[in-house]
């Protein structure tokens, strides 16, 4: 049984027979066909190269599978972590760069240690910290960013992204009513179409995999892609070899300063890290160094600000070939010289972050693919993580880590109420690290559970997760055997393949549900959703603002709990007297405390206490009804000892009922039971009630006849 904590999947072949075997290899082929242009889809909406996705989906769904609890969850790249990932490191380097790409195979890296550390040290609650309507608001943020995200592929536009997301709509906006690729838009809607169609009237059959192949066979046989690689010299326009150049002059300029600031950055931490200045402050070669780094930055700002001028510009021509054999020259659209035949296609340049080969600039007369996947498997290494890069991607992967567990493990809790397996979230944790971690070493960038694919796993009847170990052999064998068969994958048709995975994710019932649970919940659940939209693509804003106004309530809640002053209801059951307008005892105020009582609350009660004694005048004493109070701190009991004194020392008695069992401890170990009396302890309100109002009419001057309709009268004994 030790044996299977460690290695849980060797509980699968208890009672394993070929039947069952079968069931899992047509699940694991199935949810393959739809993982493979899933991950190559959600790769790039993580800044990759398309079949980086394809090495997401090789190690990791086995592993989570082997590790985890659940028998059918998908692990693989997923849409939301996707896009944080890209998110999170686009300030640190180029999106598709291989620094870039660097820093999201460490990421993973970063994002497994803590997964796998919070499941060994069986911390697996810490998910609770990120309430339902803050993850609501978030979701359907994510969702619109991704779908919208992919609006640039649908028009086959290419826009520099700006800090907003909603500034880089507008851009793609401005570019596609300029300009509109009708051929990728027609790839792109089409792709759409397929896919819901077979969703809807043929649900059971793989209409991912089926768009794929239509639009890759279509894209193969129509040239969907015309790409020219020519000289400078063979565009005909004045000025276009000067703007190149000026260009290539930015981007140089960015790429040489940008290396002198991250020479001079690493001279300063380690100067950071040595003996401080003479009168204990900064070095003055540190401070020299800083202020070298930040006019760096400031050159390179400059530059990159031209750059994307120039970038813009040059996007925004569009010209006319005249082809003769494999000679190309282009002219401006609609500016020919008479007598001229041109091939009839709109040109643009292909321009990106880098600077331009003048003898080998790239011309697009068609629309953008895939292109060129490397055969084999990717090499396993071990990511290069220093102190250094762990502190500065810790935060996101915190989040990120966060967010994907709460989706698997969400994912894996509604599939274990179909099938009646147990799920152990401390275990799901150290399955998801792991196959981060083990991902990371085979250049995978950030997983986590996908609902999509694990409702296919489920649906194609896998009984274990030897069904996920056959999905990851798929995914080698594809990238073994079958990558040329992906070249001429049409970029649009991932962009369509992204949008319909995204479209579950919309869910507007999340907001109502949560504003009908509780007001402030749908306000935060709103605050939530409208705070990650605008400042995407920092996605963390919203999260860590929900977080904040979550904890913000709870904190208030917890401070103000509720104090309700008790009376009897018509159905013989004290009840508020407030909330239910019922008619309270002059003499007697029994008041239910619900909540710990604790520091944060200690007064409020002391607070609540006075009120009480301040509306009656003619009190003689107070109950305190403790079956809600379930923990006392040493303030709370402090509290709670200088209200008994307050009360004794102004001749009022003072009682509590249904005090529990860890309360009573805390009141034995610092005397405070000593102090209200054992024969002031009562088992339960009623007897509480019954034996107080003996007690206010015995020896004193209350006559018992003048509290004939008291409303608590009934508890007398008979």
């Amino acid at each position: 049984m030790f044996l299977a904590k460690i290695f849980p999947f060797i509980l699968w072949f208890k009672g394993y027979k070929g039947a069952t075997f079968k069931l899992d290899l047509v699940a694991g082929i199935t949810v393959a066909m739809v993982l493979i242009p899933q991950s190559m889809a959600y790769a790039q909406l993580a800044g990759l190269p398309a079949y980086y996705g394809l090495y997401a989906a090789f190690l990791p769904p086995m592993i989570a599978a082997l590790f985890g609890s659940s028998r059918q969850l998908g692990t693989g790249p997923v849409a939301v972590v996707s896009l944080m990932s890209a998110a999170s490191l686009e300030p640190l380097a180029t999106a598709g760069s291989p620094e870039f790409i660097a820093y999201s195979i460490v990421l993973a890296l970063v994002v497994g240690i803590f997964q796998f550390s919070l499941g060994v040290l069986r911390l697996g609650m810490v998910v609770n910290f990120l309430s339902h309507p803050v993850i609501n608001g978030f979701t359907n943020a994510a969702a619109i960013i991704i779908a919208s995200s992919q609006f640039s592929k649908f028009f086959g536009v290419y826009v520099d992204k700006a800090p907003h997301h909603y500034e880089t709509m507008m851009r793609v906006a401005n570019a596609a009513m300029d300009y509109t690729h009708m051929p990728t838009l027609i790839y792109a809607v089409s792709a759409v179409a397929i896919m819901a169609t077979l969703k809807k009237y043929a649900p059971k059959v793989p209409n991912v995999l089926v768009a794929v192949l239509i639009t890759t066979v279509i894209s193969y046989f129509t040239g969907f892609n015309n790409d020219a690689a020519v000289d400078i010299s063979a565009v005909q326009l004045p000025g276009f070899s000067e703007k190149v150049h000026e260009f290539n002059q930015a981007t140089e300029l960015i790429e040489t300063r940008g290396g002198e600031r991250a020479a001079l950055g690493k001279a300063a931490d380690e100067l950071r890290n040595a003996e401080t200045g003479p009168h204990g402050g900064k070095p003055i070669e540190l401070i020299k160094m800083e202020s070298e780094i930040a006019i760096l930055t400031n050159h390179m700002d400059h530059a990159k600000e031209e750059a994307h001028l120039l970038r813009k510009d040059l996007r925004h021509l569009k010209f006319e070939a005249v082809v003769d054999g494999d000679n190309y020259t282009f002219y401006p659209k609609g500016n020919i010289p008479g007598g001229i035949e041109t091939d009839g296609k709109t040109w643009r340049l292909k321009i990106g972050n880098k600077a331009l080969s003048t003898d080998q600039l790239t011309m697009m007369g068609g629309g953008a693919i895939v292109g060129t996947v490397p055969k084999g498997l990717p090499t396993i290494a071990i990511p290069e993580l220093t102190v250094k890069s762990f502190l500065k991607l810790l935060p996101t992967a915190i989040i990120i880590s966060l967010l994907g567990f709460m989706e698997a493990i969400a994912i894996a809790k509604a599939m274990a109420a179909k099938t009646g397996q147990k799920i152990d979230a401390n275990q799901e944790l150290i399955g998801q690290g792991l196959a981060n971690i083990c991902g990371s070493f085979g250049s995978s960038y950030a997983v986590s559970g996908s609902f999509s694919r694990s409702a296919v796993n489920l649906a194609a009847g896998a009984v274990t997760g030897i069904s996920s170990v056959v999905t990851s052999v798929m995914v080698v064998i594809t990238l073994l055997f079958f990558t040329p068969l992906l070249y001429h994958l049409p970029q649009a048709t991932l962009a369509a393949v992204i949008m319909m995975a995204v479209i579950g994710l919309v869910n507007v019932k999340g907001f109502v549900h949560a504003w009908h649970a509780q007001k402030y919940d749908g306000i935060i659940s709103v605050l939530s959703f409208l705070v990650t939209l605008y400042f995407a693509p920092h996605l963390d804003k919203g999260i860590m603002v929900g977080f904040v106004l979550s904890m913000g309530v709870f904190l208030y809640k917890s401070m103000r709990p509720v104090v309700a002053e008790l009376s009897m209801h018509e159905d013989k059951v004290m009840k508020s007297a407030e909330h239910y307008r019922l008619k309270g005892c002059r003499h007697i105020s029994v008041v239910r405390f619900d909540g710990s009582l604790f520091f944060a609350n200690a007064s409020y009660l002391d607070e609540q206490v006075a009120y009480f004694r301040t509306t009656h005048p003619d009190l003689r004493y107070i109950l305190l009804d403790a079956k809600g109070i379930n923990d006392m701190d040493a303030s709370g009991e402090e509290a709670l000892a200088m209200i008994v004194e307050r009360l004794r020392a102004a001749k009022l008695g003072f009682a509590m009922s249904g005090v529990k069992g860890q309360v009573m401890a805390v009141m034995e170990r610092t005397h405070l039971l000593d102090k209200i009396g054992m024969e002031n302890m009562y088992p339960d309100t009623e007897s509480a009630v019954a034996d107080i109002i003996t007690k206010v009419h015995t020896d004193t001057d209350l006559p018992e006849a003048g509290c004939n309709n008291c409303p608590l009268t009934k508890y007398i004994p008979a």
